[in-house]
């Protein structure tokens, strides 16, 4: 297991891109929490909270939830991780094929505090026009 916190959210990213439930939680805290913009179109379209709570929520959410929408060709380029203490902040770029076909390209930050050598909190901000574009089109 990492020591360090930008090797503990590196590896995360790893159990992320599994798709599997039992290594996502395995990352997080009981009591975890992700925190994304209220009303996002990935939450909208999925009709999923914005705000999941528990390590069983957020891996349901990324090995479950998260390839309904985003169902082939998912990539990250990272482009910075910052890291102090127990906070981690990375900054990123994600480009996905949607169920509908449609290409999607959003840059996002996400603020990962870390306890206990595990992911307590994500604090996730994108370009939510952006991303309601990309999955509804000019649908309001």
């Amino acid at each position: 297991m990492p020591r360090h916190s930008r090797d503990i959210v590196q590896h995360a990213w790893k159990a992320f891109a599994g798709h599997d439930a039992e290594r996502i939680a395995a990352v997080f805290t009981e009591d975890a929490e992700w925190l994304a913009p209220a009303g996002n179109a990935t939450a909208v379209a999925l009709d999923c909270p914005s705000h999941l709570v528990g390590r069983r929520a957020i891996a349901h959410f990324l090995a479950e939830d998260f390839p309904r929408l985003f169902v082939r060709d998912v990539a990250v380029v990272f482009h910075a991780i910052h890291a102090d203490g127990d906070r981690v902040v990375v900054e990123e770029t994600m480009t996905a094929t949607l169920a509908n076909g449609t290409h999607y390209a959003n840059d996002y930050c996400l603020v990962f505090d870390l306890r206990d050598g595990l992911i307590h909190r994500v604090r996730e901000y994108l370009d939510t026009a952006r991303g309601h574009r990309a999955i509804f089109g000019d649908r309001p």
